[in-house]
């Protein structure tokens, strides 16, 4: 089995930040998103993995992902010139999956949800295709599952009248029959080849198409909000021994955890968090910083004033209010 991730979109809802990097390397709790979706394959013992990412972005990812020697895995980057929906993304990867069973995931998405349960039903069940669901609030907001049993029925985007509340995640397990529903489907209304119109299509040719529902966290960091409220719960997951023993090295400053600051950060006389992540080479003195993300490099003084419900690198500053705004 193989792995694939997606990496080619634009981030434009991630703008100004994703203008100097790619989204899917913009850090949640100090690590950047790409990484955890590596770790959930190497979690499977998937050591192949295709990411599937835009040209002019080739340079950053091998400074910032390399091949893969970091997890001991082999990553084969695959360019996607013009960004025309998942399944577009999955047909420019069909060499190099070369007729190979494999987990797909969205690049931008963080979930905590074992995927073992997707691999065994196409491995061990024989099913065609498996979809991780999750229960949302606001169904018509998402791609929505209808369920019979143990196979999904029916997709549908974005629905006026929604017949569940099992929102369609960041991750899915195919057998290579996918590509046929692929090389059969048309753009859809907003000009993409969706990976639910090619889901329906196995559904509606009598493919099996299996799920898994997990309670667990998960979140599409596609917006400020949702980056902020991603760092909130994955500091949340991480061990608080080791995070006392980072920040004993700060005198005069106060923690209020969780907290996580990258070794090369300078902290003079600050009071920190809780949810607050600090990044690489910062210089901070006086701060006061609360529920924030600063990225590397920023320089606080105590004219900064207190930080919170932030954004931050030397470039770019994003700070959320009611309905989330930009300064």
């Amino acid at each position: 089995m193989k792995g694939l991730i997606l990496c080619a979109g634009k981030g434009t809802r991630l703008q100004p930040f994703s203008n100097h990097k790619p989204k899917v390397l913009l850090p949640v709790a100090n690590k950047p998103i790409i990484y955890y979706c590596i770790e959930k394959l190497v979690e499977l013992e998937i050591y192949e993995i295709g990411i599937v990412i835009r040209p002019d972005h080739s340079a950053i990812f091998m400074e910032e992902v390399g091949a893969g020697e970091r997890w001991g895995v082999e990553i084969t980057y695959i360019n996607q010139n013009v960004s025309l929906g998942i399944s577009d993304a999955v047909r420019h990867a069909e060499a190099y999956l070369n007729n190979h069973s494999f987990v797909l995931l969205l690049g931008d998405n963080l979930i905590t949800q074992s995927l073992e349960g997707l691999c065994h039903s196409i491995l061990q069940d024989s099913r065609d295709a498996a979809i991780l669901l999750g229960k949302v609030s606001n169904p018509r907001d998402f791609g929505i599952a209808e369920i019979q049993g143990e196979q999904i029925i029916g997709l549908e985007e974005k629905p006026a009248i929604p017949k569940s509340d099992l929102a369609i995640l960041g991750a899915y397990a195919f057998k290579p029959s996918i590509f046929e529903a692929i090389h059969s489907i048309s753009p859809s209304a907003r000009g993409e080849y969706e990976i639910t119109d090619a889901i329906q299509w196995m559904i509606n040719k009598g493919y099996s198409v299996a799920y898994q529902v997990t309670e667990k966290n998960y979140s599409d960091v596609g917006t400020m909000d949702r980056w902020l409220e991603a760092n909130r719960w994955m500091l949340q997951l991480i061990d608080d021994i080791d995070l006392h023993r980072v920040h004993d090295r700060y005198e005069g400053c106060t923690f209020i955890y969780p907290v996580l600051i990258d070794a090369s950060s300078e902290l003079i006389d600050c009071v920190v968090g809780p949810y607050v992540t600090i990044g690489p080479n910062a210089r901070l003195e006086k701060c006061t910083i609360v529920n924030s993300i600063l990225l590397e490099g920023p320089y606080l003084t105590p004219s900064s004033g207190i930080l919170s419900n932030t954004i931050m690198s030397p470039q770019s500053v994003f700070v959320q209010d009611t309905g989330g705004s930009n300064e």
